[in-house]
């Protein structure tokens, strides 16, 4: 039986006989005298096999990276000179009575301290990688945190329930992942995008405070904080209006952070609306850490001679808009040609600025190639509204208003952390009244901004048919650094109200009946008021990880081409299960 674990033994256990299971992290022979660093999920100890115990340093000898070894041994002061303050075990060592090596390992593709790995090989041998110490830290904190969510929601009264994984596919805004039925020929099952459906039920079924750590799946392009399969801390309640709601999930957050990371979090969070967070900052979940914002400009460039600036002012839900950088002057030609490919990516088709040299000398103190297509008192303005000093840099967005948008509130996020000017810590807030709809350009119709069964809010019931650009919903995300960590509403409870919604977003009473019946049918039978929010778990772990990507918070994830190199997986199957599903390929 093991004594206790490899990294908690400590001064306290000095004299001691300890017994200890675990895996080679290194092997040292030091002039006849073997090391041999221990570890297990707790950490190292020293353990020493000395040659006047001669069956010991015979299996010393053997032993090599990554064996798994038993050792029975005394706990004794380590040398002076050699203690290792790193350590919980660093004033000890374990000098060995016995050692048995209980499995042999071939030479491992990586040590476990190696931190230039390449994801490929990490993931290709994902069992040895989540051996890493700083795997095993992540994994130990995504279990605490999963934890302290349970105890604050069980403290609540909220009940853990399971809904299915084989469902019905519903339009939801990503791809589904569908499933083949064998018994039911020709028909399928999709993997649920998430339990919106289900947990709305649940509270018609009188739950009325549900919660789950549940996977969800969504078959779409993938990057560093996306994965076809991923975990959310999925909640809805019954009786609570959108702020009590908020009240209790901010409750949540910050007891999550105290207890897990010893943080205390902002109370209570700022509040944006979204017109403020998209006017102010260009994205809907802004970094506040970053103290830079946009400046609207599209009222002074109507009737500029600059084409660029006069056709983006003039154009139907067109923007001008302006982000001045604090000492951006110093920014080479070079770096002003990265942003402008930069912000390419979000659909800018260029980036003008205007560098500030010297404000008391007027225009002859700024530089740009923009400055002749633009009259004085027009210049003036601009940098009496950005607040421009001089050394400073004014970057210049102009198109469509989510065009500009995109491109500068990513370009403010990116050269903020460039250029050293983001502030430390945890800045959280809240982002609510967000609008009901959004045009989809390419069908020319309405889609829902969160989902289809978002209610409107108080008093724009009557806008959903009239004019649903102007219709607001009871929606709120808790944003954290620039991520969207947390997402909910209070839902539509209302079967007549629920119709309005399908038809603003031009689904018959034919297609509704067809895809979302048995919700329509069940808000008929004395559906409560509700409403939840559904928290990323992975997103959330690797924040507080400081990780780059969810993959590194995730046991076995996928690539970025939804692949698992461990498994191989997804892979060909025979023809004998495609025919008993009744299906058959087409090579195309």
């Amino acid at each position: 039986m093991r004594s206790d674990y490899c990294g908690l033994i400590d001064a306290r256990y000095l004299n001691h006989e300890v017994t200890l299971y675990g895996w080679v992290h290194r092997r040292r022979d030091h002039g006849g005298v073997i090391f041999v660093d221990l570890r297990d999920r707790e950490g190292l100890v020293q353990v020493v096999c000395d040659p006047d115990n001669g069956a010991a340093f015979e299996v010393g000898e053997k032993i090599r990276n990554e064996f798994v070894l038993k050792v029975t041994g005394r706990v004794r002061h380590r040398p002076a000179g050699t203690v290792n303050p790193n350590l919980v075990s660093g004033e000890i060592e374990v000098l060995v009575q016995s050692i048995e090596i209980l499995n042999a390992s071939l030479t491992p593709p990586f040590l476990m301290d190696d931190e230039n790995l390449s994801e490929a090989v990490r993931l290709e041998h994902r069992y040895l990688d989540l051996r890493r110490p700083q795997m095993q830290a992540n994994l130990r904190l995504r279990y605490k945190v999963a934890m302290a969510v349970r105890m604050f929601l069980d403290g609540h009264g909220f009940i853990d329930v399971e809904t299915p994984m084989l469902t019905k596919s519903t339009p939801e805004g990503a791809r589904d992942y569908l499933v083949p039925s064998r018994v039911n020929t020709g028909h399928f099952f999709a993997l649920p995008q998430s339990p919106q459906l289900f947990k709305q039920l649940l509270m018609v079924a009188g739950l009325d405070r549900y919660y789950q750590i549940t996977k969800c799946f969504r078959d779409e392009d993938l990057r560093a904080d996306r994965q076809p399969e991923f975990t959310q801390i999925d909640i809805e309640t019954s009786f609570l209006n959108e702020a009590q709601i908020m009240a209790m999930m901010e409750e949540m957050i910050c007891g999550v952070f105290k207890s897990v990371m010893n943080i205390d979090l902002p109370n209570p969070f700022p509040r944006l609306t979204h017109d403020q967070a998209m006017s102010r900052y260009g994205s809907d979940k802004p970094d506040l850490r970053v103290p830079l914002v946009l400046t609207e400009l599209t009222d002074v460039m109507k009737e500029v001679e600059f084409k660029v600036f006069r056709e983006a002012a003039q154009k139907t839900r067109g923007r001008v808009a302006a982000l001045r950088v604090p000492g951006g002057g110093e920014l080479s030609r070079k770096e002003i040609d990265d942003y402008t490919a930069f912000v390419g990516i979000y659909g800018a088709k260029g980036l003008a600025y205007i560098k500030v040299n010297a404000l008391e000398k007027g225009v002859e103190g700024l530089q740009s190639p923009i400055l002749k297509f633009l009259p004085g008192a027009v210049v003036a303005d601009i940098l009496a509204r950005t607040g421009a000093k001089d050394g400073d840099l004014i970057f210049f967005g102009a198109d469509k208003a989510h065009v500009v948008n995109e491109a500068l509130g990513a370009l403010r996020a990116k050269v903020g952390h460039d250029l050293g000017l983001a502030e430390p810590g945890w800045r959280p807030l809240w982002v609510v009244d967000f609008p009901m709809f959004e045009r989809d350009e390419d069908e020319n119709r309405w889609k829902a901004l969160h989902h289809p069964f978002t209610s409107p809010a108080d008093g724009h019931e009557e806008l959903l048919e009239t004019d649903p650009e102007k219709a607001l919903s009871k929606a709120y995300d808790m944003v954290l650094n620039g991520s969207e960590i947390g997402g909910g509403s209070v839902r539509i409870h209302r079967q007549e109200v629920q119709s309005k919604v399908f038809r603003a977003l031009n689904i018959g009473a034919d297609e509704a009946r067809e895809k979302f019946g048995f919700l329509l049918e069940a808000l008929q039978y004395g559906a409560p008021p509700h409403g939840g929010i559904a928290f990323g778990l992975d997103r959330v772990v690797a924040m507080m990880a400081g990780a780059d990507s969810i993959r590194d918070v995730i046991a076995f994830p996928k690539t970025q081409r939804a692949q698992c190199l461990l498994t191989h997986a997804p892979s060909a199957v025979d023809e004998k299960q495609l025919r008993e599903l009744h299906i058959k390929l087409r090579h195309i």
